[in-house]
């Protein structure tokens, strides 16, 4: 939870140095990259959530040769997927950064960080990416210490190159591409180190097991892509039924939103993934009544953290958005769309945890209809609510597909676990 907190602060500080020190539009243009960004984050998930599970099974198994394969096999694939999104990107920048709402007045901005980010797609892969193989080896702490240190970096960074240096958004894309080739520097030589069960490796290569990393890691990809696609649309549909000028404006103020859902949303994430080998090793010992002890004691951590968030967000979301801007009006809007965008992270609370505790007990493909059911009401409500009623009314898609989305994954929930539970307790008999 704490490493995932972490992390946020990294958009979070960027955008932040770049609304106070270069201005609203700079931070339109940032936020007109998030897609991207994310974009990038599902690729390092695809392999690094797709390659651990399977490293750790095999050293679990006894099976060195096999899981020494999956770490090279991992690392072959991320670095080739690096060197092709770099010259993709790169290629394709100015017409994707139309595509998803920068204007004329945002798409400068838009280009100089898009392209500096985009120069580091190694380091931000590989750090991410292989950063999953040291916690799947048991030194979770290094790999804490990987996100700290990225995170550190662009604090002390950022400020530097944005006001001593006047580079404005550039000094944030280089302190971002900095921090992160910090990060991967220092996971590469963990992993290269003797102490480690199965080290960095080079060769043994072979298509099954690339095909088997990515039939593994399809799931998260899929997941976090599809927040691209959303993001993508928030923007296009704010800069279309905003028009020039108040698109923009509506634009910085979703920047802003978005890195404040983060700091409720990476957290209860980090509550749900961390908790799910308790589901899953009590699930595989056939010990029912501690798997419903920890799905009552998970969804009320993540009730309770998010009720208390929803007290944060009324008190103190003034504060906030005062780290980011200090033009009146774009203050103003901005914490009224806070307030209106989680507005229902309390059924967000328990969405979460059944989801991803699902998952934990072997339910990958409920677990994924519910997440994709949940962005598809928020994908209908962002296209449908605009429409209808005004520009404004996009910032309701939020709340609309929350409460939805957790009645229907707590109603199949409700159906589908005594079915689960009984079916293992026949299996242990």
């Amino acid at each position: 939870m704490l490493a995932q907190l972490v992390n946020v602060l990294y958009s979070i500080v960027d955008r932040m140095y770049i609304g106070i020190g270069v201005g609203n539009l700079a931070l339109a243009g940032v936020g007109v990259c998030g897609p991207i960004v994310t974009l990038l984050s599902s690729v390092s998930s695809l392999v690094g959530l797709g390659g651990s599970p399977i490293l750790a099974m095999r050293m679990g198994a006894g099976k060195k040769r096999e899981a020494q394969q999956i770490l090279n096999h991992s690392f072959l694939m991320l670095l080739i997927l690096s060197v092709a999104l770099t010259i993709l990107f790169l290629v394709s920048k100015d017409r994707l950064l139309m595509w998803f709402g920068a204007s004329q007045s945002t798409f400068e901005y838009a280009d100089i960080y898009l392209t500096i980010y985009t120069a580091g797609t190694f380091f931000a892969l590989m750090s991410a990416g292989m950063n999953s193989f040291l916690i799947a080896q048991g030194f979770s702490g290094l790999g804490m210490a990987t996100v700290m240190m990225g995170a550190a970096f662009n604090i002390v960074l950022d400020p530097i190159l944005i006001f001593v240096f006047r580079m404005g958004v550039a000094g944030a894309a280089t302190a971002t591409v900095i921090s992160q080739m910090a990060s991967c520097v220092f996971v590469l030589l963990s992993l290269s180190q003797k102490k480690m069960p199965v080290r960095l490796g080079w060769g043994d290569f072979h298509w099954p097991v690339i095909r088997q990393i990515l039939s593994f890691g399809f799931s998260p990809f899929l997941i976090i892509a599809s927040d691209s696609v959303i993001l993508i649309a928030l923007n296009t549909v704010l800069q279309k039924y905003g028009g020039p000028n108040e698109g923009d404006i509506l634009i910085t103020c979703a920047t802003i939103v978005q890195s404040y859902l983060l700091l409720i949303t990476m957290p209860l994430g980090g509550i749900t993934l961390g908790s799910q080998p308790v589901v899953s090793f009590n699930y595989g010992a056939g010990n029912v009544r501690r798997i419903r002890q920890a799905f009552i004691c998970i969804i009320g951590l993540c009730v309770t953290f998010c009720t208390l968030m929803t007290v944060v967000t009324h008190l103190f979301s003034p504060i906030y958005v005062n780290l980011f801007t200090k033009d009146a009006e774009i203050l103003h809007r901005s914490v009224m769309y806070i307030k209106r965008f989680t507005a229902m992270i309390i059924p967000l609370a328990v969405q979460y945890p059944l989801v991803d505790e699902i998952t934990a007990l072997g339910q990958v493909r409920l677990a994924l209809f519910c997440s994709v059911f949940r962005k598809s009401v928020f994908l209908v409500s962002l296209l449908l609510l605009p429409a209808l009623f005004s520009a404004e009314a996009t910032f309701f898609s939020e709340p609309v597909a929350d409460l939805i989305a957790a009645t229907v994954t707590t109603t199949l929930f409700l159906h589908a676990f005594p079915r689960i539970m009984a079916k293992r307790t026949k299996e242990g008999q």
